[in-house]
C-alpha cells in the first residue's frame, strides 16, 4: 500500500468514527436519521474532497498542468447536497415542527467529512466533541430552561349556552394561561359555537391539569388540546 493510499484509508476510517459518533447519539434519543445515516454523510464528504485532494491522481499528467484546482467548489457543492437531505428530515406534524436538531447534526457531519478529506483532524476531533456535547448536555440544559409551551386549544358549546370570552380568559388565567391567538366559529348549522386559540403558559404541567377541568366541564360539548412542540 502507498503512502497515499494509507492517508486515504487514516481519513475514511477517521470519517467513519466521526459519524457514527455522532449518529449514535441520535439513535440513542429515537432518531430518524440516526447512526448509519451520519455515518454515510460523513463517509460520503470525506471521500468526495478527497477526489478533489486527489485530483493529480486521477487526471490525465498534461491536463492537470493546465488545472488550476480549488477544492471549496467541492465543499460547496457537498453543502448544497447536504441542505436537501436535511430539508426531508424536517416535517410539520399538527403546529409541530420537528426534524430541525437532526438536519443540523447532519449538516455538521458534512462540515467533518470536509474536515477529514482534507486532513484537518485537530479542528474535526474538536468540531466532534462539542457536536456530541452540544447534542448531550444542551439537552439537559434546555429541558431545565425557563420557557413558554405553546397549545392549540379548541372549545365547542351549544349556541345558547355560550361562555362569554372575558370569564374564559379568566379560568384560562387561573391555570396560568394567557391566550395568544383567538378565533371564532359558528357550526353545525348554526347550533354550535367554537373558540379556537393559541394558548402559552410557562408550565408544561398546566396543560394536563387544564384538561382534567375541561373534563368536568359539563357545559362544553367538546374540546381539543393540542401540544405545538418543536
Amino acid at each position: 500500500m502507498s503512502e497515499e493510499h494509507a492517508v486515504m484509508a487514516v481519513r475514511l476510517l477517521a470519517s467513519v468514527f466521526v459519524g457514527g459518533a455522532i449518529g449514535f447519539e441520535r439513535s440513542f434519543h429515537g432518531r430518524p436519521a440516526g447512526f448509519r445515516t451520519h455515518t454515510l454523510v460523513c463517509l460520503a464528504s470525506t471521500l468526495l474532497m478527497l477526489v478533489t485532494v486527489y485530483e493529480w491522481q486521477w487526471m490525465p499528467l498534461q491536463t492537470v498542468e493546465n488545472i488550476r484546482m480549488d477544492p471549496t467548489r467541492m465543499a460547496q457543492g457537498i453543502m448544497t447536497g447536504i441542505g436537501f437531505l436535511g430539508a426531508g428530515l424536517i416535517f410539520k406534524e399538527g403546529l409541530s415542527v420537528r426534524g430541525l436538531t437532526t438536519a443540523a447534526s447532519i449538516w455538521v457531519t458534512a462540515a467533518l467529512g470536509i474536515l477529514i478529506g482534507i486532513g484537518f483532524y485537530f479542528p474535526a476531533a474538536v468540531t466532534t466533541l462539542l457536536a456530541i456535547f452540544t447534542l448531550s448536555a444542551f439537552r439537559w440544559i434546555e429541558a431545565r430552561m425557563p420557557t413558554q409551551a405553546y397549545a392549540r386549544l379548541e372549545l365547542a358549546f351549544r349556541r345558547g349556552s355560550v361562555r362569554s370570552e372575558d370569564v374564559l380568559r379568566e379560568e384560562l388565567r387561573a391555570h396560568g394561561f394567557t391566550i395568544a391567538q383567538l378565533s371564532y366559529r359558528l357550526s353545525e348549522n348554526g347550533t354550535q359555537f367554537e373558540y379556537r386559540m393559541m394558548i402559552r403558559t410557562t408550565v408544561v404541567a398546566n396543560i394536563g391539569a387544564l384538561s382534567r377541568t375541561l373534563l368536568a366541564d359539563s357545559a362544553l360539548l367538546s374540546f381539543r388540546i393540542s401540544p405545538a412542540g418543536d
